[in-house]
């Protein structure tokens, strides 16, 4: 249940940011071409809005298992061989999100007293989005890893297809 409200709060932050980017560069678009006119904040804001995007999606598309990947390997291995490379694939990629939770809480650490010129918003509240992925990434890959070494992972899981994403 939590992780379900989690989700739709993670996929409605993604619909609201969307459309106020939308909203914000195009409104700036016309404000300059048509008035002579635009929204000084307008491309700071859009961008740090943008880096959220792609990190909190980022999470979602590792949760949907819709991230670019190469099969053709593992779906001519037999099922331990699947579970094999599934567990590696998923212990490799752990660790890079542990380094990058490492690195990415010494980015905050660092930006959170630098102040962005036009918006004011705290660097440091735009870095933070680096934490959210990788420890919101760690603790699906947790998740997986788990249910790899229980043997709750569906056959499909370990080699999707194409298809299984869409």
């Amino acid at each position: 249940m939590f992780t379900r409200t989690l989700v739709r709060v993670m996929e409605w932050t993604l619909i609201f940011m969307l459309a106020m980017m939308v909203v914000l560069v195009f409104s700036n678009v016309v404000l300059r071409y048509g008035f002579n006119l635009g929204i000084t904040f307008s491309e700071e804001v859009s961008r740090f809005m943008f880096i959220w995007v792609v990190f909190l999606g980022a999470v979602l598309t590792l949760r949907d298992n819709a991230h670019l990947g190469v099969h053709m390997l593992t779906k001519k291995l037999p099922l331990g061989g699947k579970k094999a490379c599934k567990l590696f694939s998923d212990v490799a990629t752990l660790a890079c999100c542990g380094l990058i939770t490492y690195g990415g809480w010494q980015v905050v650490r660092l930006e959170i007293t630098n102040i962005a010129p036009i918006s004011g918003i705290p660097l440091g509240a735009v870095f933070t989005a680096i934490l959210v992925c990788s420890i919101g990434m760690g603790v699906l890959l947790l998740g997986s890893i788990w249910r790899l070494l229980t043997g709750r992972m569906s056959s499909q899981e370990l080699s999707p297809s194409f298809e299984d994403v869409l």
